[in-house]
């Protein structure tokens, strides 16, 4: 991403209304930014190309794909050396049902999110995933008893 692009007004009502419906057409979200078609264009081809906007995507429902339940996991590794970093990050990018994984500070090294099906599909991940690896020294997984808030949009802010 450029370090001097500059979100103005113009460019965070666009981001605003892309993160709450992408498929909007290019006239529409020009009429709610207050602006051109074309000007709206090229503001959303410079914000691709200065790696703001990522391309668009469709969010699915889990549990309506048989993913209904959603689990955290606190691991701690037994060192930090980057092939052990490397080779962890990797185990973790290789599965599917973990969905994000995040290098935290504090007690646990990585906190990962996990979309299973049930118990057992958690189980086989983390045992088949997680604890196999010989980096990893301990883990603490956290159930989700209910999505309270969950969203994808992120405040966005002119300069």
């Amino acid at each position: 991403m450029k370090q001097d692009f500059k979100i103005g007004p113009l460019e965070a009502k666009i981001a605003s209304a892309l993160q709450r419906d992408a498929s909007i057409s290019v006239g529409e979200l020009a009429e709610r930014a207050n602006s051109s078609t074309a000007t709206c264009w090229r503001r959303i081809r410079a914000m691709e190309e200065a790696g703001v906007l990522s391309p668009p995507v469709r969010l699915v429902d889990p549990a309506k794909v048989g993913r209904g339940m959603d689990a955290f996991c606190q691991v701690r590794m037994k060192s930090q050396d980057a092939r052990a970093r490397a080779l962890f990050q990797k185990a973790m990018e290789a599965e599917p049902a973990i969905v994000e994984v995040y290098s935290i500070s504090g007690d646990w090294d990585y906190l990962l999110h996990l979309v299973v099906r049930d118990i057992a599909d958690l189980e086989q991940v983390l045992m088949g995933r997680v604890h196999e690896l010989d980096c990893v020294a301990s883990a603490s997984t956290l159930f989700v008893l209910r999505r309270v808030k969950h969203t994808t949009v992120i405040p966005v802010d002119s300069d």
